[in-house]
């Protein structure tokens, strides 16, 4: 690999019922970022809108849009503008009736390098995504850009090292989530602690795991009974954070990940090496029930 450090810009905004309002916002956050040197971006899960998946409205399915579409030509006009790599978190309709949560991602020219569709999708009080997304189809992907082979997974994916390690076996330079996830706004204190914080530590110990940064952006603001809590972070080759965004404000930061890390990590911690690959056959039973 040619570069051996990337400056990756996180676009952490709150959102409006208005589709146009918030593409203009993020446009401006990217344009931003640009200009704070990021040569990648990447913005927070389905930044066009609210996060609908509050509700199971069948009126929230006319967001959905083709990708590649008229978001990704947006984009991709803004990516060959600023010479920047973006990714960017889209609600797609792939056929009539048939819908994922997905993730495109723009080279610096400009070009449509593909898409990732989200693997894992919740269904829980406030997070109803299974109203709306099929589950992914293209596997766990890795997408070769100008500044590095970036790994996309998506929120939900979060909690998984399965998807992780995979993603990382694939050859990924680092992994980045966009995300939408918040704090109930009933919920005390200590909860909304415990929340971010278990949310925080599985990501970081993909970084541990697999000896690759992460870089997780998150939404912020107020929508229905959520509380969006931001905190944005980035976690090097060993899970050290290197920068945590704020949780009820708005963010636009570009932090330089150290990809020289990898070589290092996995040298003295060689958690690769020594992967027993004959005895994980168990790991794609549901539960181990059964003799």
């Amino acid at each position: 690999m040619s570069n051996k450090t990337v400056k990756v810009g996180m676009v952490q905004l709150s959102c409006s019922g208005n589709v146009a309002e918030n593409m203009e916002k993020t446009i401006a956050g990217i344009r931003t970022a640009a200009q704070k040197g990021a040569q990648v971006i990447v913005l927070q899960e389905l930044f066009r809108s609210l996060y609908f998946c509050d509700v199971e409205d069948y009126d929230n399915f006319l967001l959905a849009e083709a990708i590649p579409g008229p978001s990704t030509d947006t984009m991709g006009d803004l990516a060959k503008e600023f010479g920047v790599v973006i990714v960017a978190s889209l609600f797609e309709k792939r056929a009539e009736g048939l819908y994922h949560n997905t993730t495109a991602v723009l080279d610096a020219d400009g070009t449509y390098l593909g898409k990732y569709r989200k693997m894992h999708i919740p269904d829980d009080p406030g997070y109803f995504e299974k109203f709306y997304f099929t589950p992914g189809d293209l596997g766990y992907k890795v997408f070769p850009t100008k500044f590095g082979k970036i790994g996309v997974l998506i929120c939900w994916d979060q909690w998984y090292p399965e998807a992780a390690r995979i993603t990382a076996l694939k050859g990924a330079d680092f992994l980045v989530y966009p995300t939408a996830i918040g704090w109930a706004l009933h919920q005390d204190e200590q909860t909304n602690d415990d929340q971010y914080n278990a949310w925080q530590t599985i990501q970081r110990s993909h970084s541990v795991a697999n000896g690759i940064p992460v870089v997780s952006v998150n939404r912020t603001g107020i929508e229905g009974p959520m509380q969006f809590w931001g905190g944005s972070f980035v976690s090097n080759a060993f899970g050290r954070v290197t920068y945590k965004a704020p949780h009820l404000e708005e963010e636009i930061h570009v932090e330089e990940l150290d990809l020289t890390g990898s070589d290092r990590y996995r040298t003295h911690w060689p958690f690769l090496r020594d992967r027993r690959i004959d005895s994980y056959a168990p790991i794609t039973k549901r539960y181990l029930d059964e003799e």
